[in-house]
């Protein structure tokens, strides 16, 4: 238990708050969430590593500073209502159903979504639904924070029509080998600022949506 403390310290003091992460309800949160729980079996010492952790079915779960910048981004409170597109292992599920009112987690594996259900079953805040999300999710729902736990390498115009005036979308753009995470944020019904964030590169999302291309 004390390595793992250890190892758990090491991942924020290391990883973490270098990649810029230094508010003090995400690192708090940190130590509270037990990222070893969500983990696959056989892979519980790579839990505080850098780097990603393969869930199967082409899915990983992300770097632990890319899963606490997402987070520290997105500046979630009590009343947001959050959309998660890319269930995974359900870890950043929790992290985020601990700091949001609700969260409504999207995953088109069937088979990681009932793991996730596992991980989560003592969370009331959290809502689990198996499908594709990857252009976009329900029939006019509003979020106050979207998050992408996949790539795209075109980002639906729909995400962004699915945020309440002041949402947030967290989505990582573009194709391997670089791709920006970025923020936006919508300030008036037609207007949206952008931000980039880091550049990253992860799985895309099953279906997602693809540039067009010349075909000669």
């Amino acid at each position: 238990m004390q390595n793992m403390e250890q190892a758990r310290f090491n991942m924020i003091e290391q990883q973490i708050r270098p990649c810029d992460v230094l508010e003090a309800r995400i690192l708090e949160l940190l130590h509270h969430v037990r990222r070893e729980q969500f983990v696959p079996e056989g892979k519980k010492a790579m839990a505080f590593m850098d780097m990603e952790i393969p869930l199967g079915f082409g899915v990983s779960m992300w770097q632990p500073k890319l899963e606490a910048r997402a987070l520290q981004e997105l500046h979630l409170g009590r009343r947001d209502k959050v959309l998660e597109v890319g269930t995974g292992s359900g870890y950043l599920t929790a992290l985020l159903s601990a700091l949001a009112g609700h969260v409504t987690s999207v995953e088109i594996v069937p088979e990681l979504s009932a793991m996730a259900g596992v991980h989560l079953q003592h969370r009331e805040n959290v809502t689990l639904a198996i499908g594709d999300a990857s252009r976009g999710w329900g029939e006019g729902e509003k979020y106050d924070a979207i998050v992408l736990t996949g790539s795209t390498p075109v980002l639906p115009e729909a995400f962004q029509s699915s945020l309440n005036i002041g949402g947030r979308l967290f989505a990582i753009v573009g194709e391997a080998p670089v791709m920006e995470a970025k923020l936006i944020t919508r300030v008036a019904p037609d207007v949206y600022e952008t931000v980039n964030i880091m550049e990253t590169s992860v799985a895309s999302l099953q279906n997602a949506q693809q540039p067009k291309r010349f075909v000669f």
